[in-house]
């Protein structure tokens, strides 16, 4: 296990040091100009002041290898839009609330879609499998930018059940987490439902019941743990992508989240709040897929057995 796990570590590494370097070179091909668009009219004392400043002034394999070395001590330079603040700071700041919302949304997407995949399979062409299913679709088929808003309006303004905005306290946290989660639940849902299809046909649940194991010993000690697996496998990605599309979810709920600071760095070339984000992204789904295939690991030995975590 430990070999497998440094395996996995290793893996993380390089992976991480790809992303930097080619979120590296995309910022630097970026249209426009990193001072603004206005950056012709600043006088050229200034502006060689700023791009000094920033590190801009220097060849580019300069660039890089700064760029590189302040990653690994944890700095992630000054915003060009906010000059004042650096961007570990914004992220410090603006992140919590992103990853409340996150945590939050995707703690129902499980528990929800697991159960509805669970009970789908086991009434499997029955009332609560169309049920289930027709969840699921609806989930699929309407976004969180139209769930919202119609969250906001019917259960907050309308009927006046919750807040219909704001990020004030526990009871402010539902409507947005729902809208953020529902598209998550149809997929676990009908992940969960075709691979307990799949495992109840097999033939080790055929024999554990004709052993006399109640129904309830065969479900939650064979099957949900055999079918689980492949929820297990996207349950890290499906976290990463929640946490980083709160954005239309933030500016509908006025959540204080990061996500705008995403958007806006690229309309004003923000360098390093581009390169900062970007990185502080990935490095969170890294860390997450590094977690979900350690899980994996004790889940199903045959993993960190294989050829692969040798």
């Amino acid at each position: 296990m430990v070999k497998f796990i440094l395996r996995r570590f290793l893996y993380a590494l390089i992976t991480l040091w790809l992303i930097a370097t080619f979120t590296f070179v995309l910022m630097k091909n970026l249209p426009g100009n990193p001072l603004g668009e206005s950056a012709e009219k600043i006088p050229k004392a200034t502006r060689d002041m700023l791009m000094k400043q920033y590190g801009l002034d220097k060849p580019l394999w300069h660039q890089y290898l700064t760029f590189m070395n302040n990653i690994i001590h944890g700095d992630l330079g000054a915003s060009f839009q906010f000059p004042a603040h650096k961007v570990t700071d914004i992220i410090k700041q603006a992140f919590p609330s992103s990853l409340e919302l996150g945590l939050i949304s995707i703690v129902i997407a499980v528990v929800v879609g697991l159960t509805l995949g669970i009970i789908a399979a086991l009434n499997h062409n029955k009332a609560g499998d169309y049920t289930a299913m027709f969840i699921a679709i609806l989930g699929v088929s309407i976004p969180s930018f139209v769930l919202g808003p119609m969250l906001s309006y019917y259960v907050g303004v309308k009927w006046g059940i919750l807040p219909a905005g704001l990020w004030k306290g526990p009871k402010y946290m539902i409507l947005p987490s729902l809208a953020l989660s529902f598209g998550t639940i149809a997929i676990l849902a009908r992940l969960m439902r075709t691979s307990m299809l799949d495992v109840l046909n097999q033939d080790y649940i055929k024999t554990a019941k004709s052993k006399g194991l109640s129904n309830l010993t065969v479900v939650f000690k064979h099957t949900i743990r055999n079918a689980i697996l492949p929820v297990i496998t996207i349950i890290g990605p499906i976290f990463v992508n929640v946490i980083t599309g709160t954005l239309v979810v933030e500016q509908i709920f006025g959540v204080p989240g990061l996500g705008k600071h995403f958007v806006t760095s690229v309309y004003s070339n923000d360098y390093t709040m581009i390169s900062g984000l970007t990185i502080f992204y990935s490095a969170i789904l890294i860390v997450v897929i590094f977690l979900t295939d350690i899980v994996y690991g004790f889940v199903d030995p045959r993993i960190r057995l294989g050829k692969g975590g040798k």
